[in-house]
C-alpha cells in the first residue's frame, strides 16, 4: 500500500477506533452483556473501564491528527489491546459463563491491534515522514 494510503487510513482507523472507545463501550456492554460486560448488576468494573477506555480514545481521536508524532501511543493500543485480548481469551476459555466475550470484546481487541499494527509505520517518526511525502 502506497505510504500517503496507509497514512490517510491510519488517520481514519484512530478517528473510529476513538470514537468507538469513548462512545459505543458502555452501550455495548448494556445492550450485549453477554459479550461486552464481565459482570452483571452493579458493578464498579464498568465505571473503571469505560473510564479507561474513554480516556484512551481522546488521545487516539487526538492522535487522528498527526499519528506520525504519536507512535508510541498507537504502539501502546496495539499491544495493550493485544495483552488484554489474550487474557481475556483465556478466562473465556476457561469460565464457560464468559464464552461470550470470544464473540465479543475479544476479537475486537484482536482487530483493532491487527488493524493498527498493519497501518503504523515502523520506522522512525521523521523517515516515516519523508516516505509518506510529509514535510519532516
Amino acid at each position: 500500500m502506497d505510504p500517503r494510503n496507509r497514512l490517510r487510513y491510519l488517520r481514519g482507523v484512530l478517528l473510529v477506533t476513538g470514537a468507538i472507545a469513548i462512545f459505543a463501550l458502555y452501550p455495548l456492554m448494556i445492550v450485549w452483556p453477554a459479550g461486552w460486560a464481565w459482570h452483571t448488576g452493579h458493578s464498579d468494573y464498568q465505571a473503571m473501564i469505560v473510564g479507561i477506555y474513554a480516556t484512551l480514545g481522546v488521545f487516539l481521536v487526538r492522535a487522528a491528527r498527526d499519528p506520525l508524532a504519536n507512535l508510541s501511543l498507537i504502539w501502546f493500543t496495539i499491544w495493550s489491546s493485544v495483552v488484554h485480548g489474550a487474557i481475556m481469551a483465556v478466562q473465556s476459555l476457561m469460565a464457560p459463563e464468559h464464552r461470550g466475550h470470544l464473540l465479543g470484546d475479544v476479537p475486537a481487541l484482536f482487530a483493532i491491534a491487527a488493524v493498527l499494527a498493519w497501518l503504523t509505520p515502523r520506522a522512525a517518526p521523521s523517515r516515516a515522514r519523508a516516505v509518506a511525502g510529509e514535510p519532516v
